[in-house]
């Protein structure tokens, strides 16, 4: 956890994102090491050797047929034998996509340590960014808000960190008007049918879009990529001291009363039943799972989770 009262960053008041703060972030990245499926014979295509669904250079496996497999690597000779149709699964040296899918759902400009929880969210993506092209991977994202949407293609190198980032100063901005609310599950259903197979997938939200389709979509995400998930939250989401609270979702009004009668019970249960369910969707599906909070250091979580993952294949 970062200390109290730690400034958020240069020229950052912990309300809006600055391109400055996030380029300030890059020294600290280079120690990054983001997870991977298996190590390349060779550094000089990239540094991960990709397992993808299409055409390659080396011929890796047949498996059982699933949805979503190009027909043109059906393996008839596999698919005749044993009745039961098979594709080729082929296996290159190549740089990795890097995707980080943000969520900035209106909920996600609340924050009452530090910073706001939309400007954690874009520190951490920043990280993402630059730990990526230092390892000599593409980096790209797909930005959603509701109402509107923005896809990044993978670039690699400097320009494609700093696209990235001036992407997220753009759009991380607690001024802009939310369009109609969507469920996270839109959100990952067109990352689902943009996304490249062999890709590592970074989701970071406040997972407040959950519904049932979003573990659909997450299930199929799975069979093809990495997938990790990156919670944002803020302490007084989940606990809050005893008293009157007024609370608005921008449209009514109410008291949350946490003094008594079970109010700061309830509240937190609640809570913590937010923190839960997406953790468990994402766990169930093998991913792995990130928490940061406002009140902590982006890089130091994203180092120190890393160091996890990279000891467990995801």
């Amino acid at each position: 956890m970062a200390p109290a009262g730690r400034n958020p960053g240069p020229d950052s008041d912990g309300i809006h994102l600055t391109a400055a703060e996030l380029i300030a972030l890059r020294p600290r990245c280079h120690s990054l090491r983001l997870p991977m499926r298996q190590p390349a014979a060779s550094a000089l295509a990239g540094a991960y050797r990709s397992r993808f669904r299409g055409r390659g250079v080396d011929f890796l496996e047949s498996r059982n047929y699933q949805p979503g497999d190009d027909i043109r690597n059906m393996d008839w000779r596999v698919t005749a034998r044993t009745g039961r149709p098979h594709t080729k699964v082929f296996q290159e040296e190549r740089e990795r996509p890097v995707l980080v899918v943000l969520d900035a759902s209106p909920s996600l400009y609340f924050g009452t340590r530090r910073q706001l929880k939309s400007v954690a969210a874009g520190q951490f993506a920043a990280a993402v960014a630059w730990s990526a092209v230092r390892r000599g991977d593409r980096i790209g994202g797909f930005l959603f808000a509701p109402g509107r949407h923005r896809e990044l293609r993978p670039a690699g190198g400097r320009r494609g960190a700093m696209r990235v980032i001036q992407s997220l100063v753009d759009w991380l901005r607690p001024e802009a008007e939310p369009g109609p609310a969507e469920p996270l599950s839109a959100c990952l259903e067109r990352v689902r049918h943009a996304v490249r197979p062999g890709s590592l997938i970074i989701v970071v939200s406040d997972f407040f879009g959950l519904d049932e389709d979003t573990n659909r979509h997450l299930s199929r995400l799975r069979q093809h990529n990495d997938v990790i998930g990156c919670q944002v939250l803020d302490r007084a989401e989940y606990e809050l001291p005893s008293g009157r609270y007024p609370i608005t979702d921008g449209r009514e009004s109410t008291i949350l009363n946490t003094a008594g009668g079970g109010g700061e019970r309830d509240f937190r249960a609640m809570g913590l039943r937010h923190i839960e369910e997406p953790r468990r969707m994402f766990q169930r599906h093998q991913c792995g799972w990130i928490v940061l909070h406002t009140d902590d250091d982006p890089v130091d979580v994203l180092g120190r989770e890393l160091r996890i993952l990279v000891g467990r294949p995801l």
